[in-house]
């Protein structure tokens, strides 16, 4: 993988000229509210990245994606768009905006950000303007409007339930009485993508920018634009799941791939290299697959991977079964172990800040590209006793909703040990930090050459040197005992992982690279021979 340290003379440019740098790249994920507070008002923001993109240059990743920060009245924690071409004021200034990709172009970072095209905001300026004029406006059909069911249309249009819990319907007042569609929150109406206008406004919002200069896009509910025609019954009843892999009349169906074909014809028209990636849960490796042809998106998410746990058969299945699927439409497999919508892994897997470290080894030593969540760096664990009262997850208030599981992955990261909410801002934090977490700062880990943070560094420096680490498409399995997985990778790393509870003895494949393990722990071998401790992994030059 190549490292880019010069500055490209147009600092709007991407970070290098160099084609399918996403193949192999590293990409860091910012929850903006949660990173760092450049004003001291409790909510990170876009100047308090600015500030921490050196920290992402020397962390070693290749790409940083941003999730939302446009302006929004925050009903989904800036998922409910209120005007994709405008900064929340809570986060900065379309300036602040421009600043972020310069320097990050600057430092040898790309910028990949969010855009959300399957629903907008109730306050964006279409919807409002369709309840204004009422029913027979032509604004609505650029939503899914209906009449209600029953004598006086007071049951829903069907059956459809929404992924944060309850009817995905909500019914205007009399004298209006229509109902619309929202899959998401009752403050997300759903678009119709089988209007042209929202197909051309969505383009339009992808050049500007792409104008500004952005890396790329991170599609959001990319399998959710579409609806199955006539908006069936789901004919069965039972709560959803908020990241699931259920065939549904409204996610994942065909007429998606022409959105994206269109998306690509865009996408194509800058250079630099510029990608998108696609959030599509679908029921199998294949149907995601589908997403990456040639003419469509370049990555999505591997949720099936994110999916499989702690189990050495399970997860060279869900290896095998990823790879296979990417191979024939030329597309790299995405890995990722956690994320702003799940369960931080190091509390997800069990077994604690060991497992979760040998889980990173055998995910940065596979093919193709890999996601990092902000703070699993350092080892950060799910906070799990967030009070009710500073919850903020919209599934949390619905009443047979997710639980808002979603918060305790969002808190704000440490930074420092001895200032104000662990150096993320002046202010306080928008949701409180644990008591404890000044050992797990930035500051605490950095130089601690047994910390998780420089084995992430070390790791990202190997993968960035070495030339069997991210690349191809395959791996060579060699045999193992049962609960231990051993592969090789091109040019003679091997990694093993031990996903059992007890120690295993093993030949030596070569010389040790890296362990998961702090040093006073390493494992030695003895005439060719090692232990491989529990949840344990290794890298070696054979």
């Amino acid at each position: 993988m190549t490292r880019y340290d010069t500055a490209p003379a147009d600092p709007t440019a991407p970070a290098a000229t160099t084609t399918d740098w996403w193949r192999d790249a590293v990409i860091y994920q910012v929850y903006p509210r949660s990173f760092a507070d450049g004003n001291g008002d409790g909510m990170g923001d876009l100047p308090g990245i600015r500030s921490r993109l050196p920290y992402l240059r020397d962390l070693g990743v290749d790409a940083v994606w941003l999730s939302p920060f446009y302006a929004s009245p925050q009903a989904d924690a800036g998922y409910d768009v209120a005007d994709y071409r405008a900064i929340d004021p809570m986060f900065g200034t379309l300036h602040d905006a421009d600043a972020v990709i310069r320097e990050a172009h600057a430092l040898g970072l790309r910028i990949i950000v969010d855009v959300v095209p399957n629903h907008c905001s109730d306050q964006h300026e279409w919807f409002q303007r369709a309840l204004r004029e009422g029913p027979g406006s032509p604004l609505r059909q650029r939503f899914h409007f209906r009449p209600g069911r029953g004598a006086d249309g007071e049951l829903p249009p069907n059956d459809w339930e929404s992924i944060f819990g309850g009817p995905a319907w909500t019914r205007l007042p009399e004298p209006d009485g229509q109902w619309y569609l929202h899959l998401f929150a009752p403050e997300q109406p759903d678009f119709n993508w089988d209007h042209p206008a929202v197909q051309d406004e969505f383009r339009s919002i992808l050049r500007f920018w792409l104008d500004l200069g952005v890396d790329g896009f991170r599609v959001d509910v990319a399998h959710g634009l579409v609806k199955a025609p006539g908006l069936p019954d789901m004919g069965r009843a039972g709560q959803l799941k908020l990241l699931g892999n259920q065939v549904l009349p409204f996610f994942d169906q065909d007429g998606v791939h022409t959105v994206y074909r269109s998306w690509r014809t865009v996408l194509d028209e800058y250079s630099g290299d510029r990608i998108a990636v696609a959030e599509a849960w679908t029921p199998s490796p294949d149907r995601t697959a589908r997403y990456l042809r040639p003419d469509e998106l370049h990555q999505a998410f591997n949720f099936h991977y994110l999916n499989t746990g702690w189990d050495a058969a399970a997860l060279r299945a869900a290896i095998d079964s990823s790879l296979d699927a990417m191979r024939p439409v030329g597309a790299p497999t995405t890995w990722v172990l956690s994320n702003h919508d799940v369960v931080r892994h190091r509390t997800r897997f069990g077994g604690g800040l060991d497992r979760a470290r040998a889980a990173t080894l055998l995910m940065l030593a596979l093919p193709g590209s890999a996601y990092v969540y902000q703070g699993e760096e350092l080892g950060l664990p799910e906070v799990t006793d967030l009070p009710d009262e500073v919850r903020q997850d919209p599934s949390f208030f619905r009443a047979s909703g997710q639980d808002g599981l979603r918060d305790g992955c969002r808190v704000p990261i440490p930074w420092t040990g001895d200032e104000p909410s662990y150096g993320f801002g002046t202010g306080g934090s928008w949701l409180p930090q644990p008591a404890g977490w000044a050992a797990l700062s930035v500051a605490a880990q950095t130089g601690d050459p047994d910390s998780t943070l420089e084995l992430y560094r070390t790791a990202l420096a190997l993968r960035r040197a070495h030339p069997g680490l991210g690349a191809g498409d395959a791996v060579e399995w060699l045999a193992a005992p049962a609960g231990v997985l051993a592969f090789r990778r091109p040019g003679g790393l091997v990694c093993t992982v031990n996903t059992t509870d007890a120690p295993v003895r093993l030949p030596a494949p070569g010389r040790p690279l890296l362990t998961s393990l702090p040093a006073d722990r390493q494992p030695a071998a003895t005439d060719g021979v090692f232990e491989l401790p529990a949840d344990t992994a290794i890298w070696w030059e054979a």
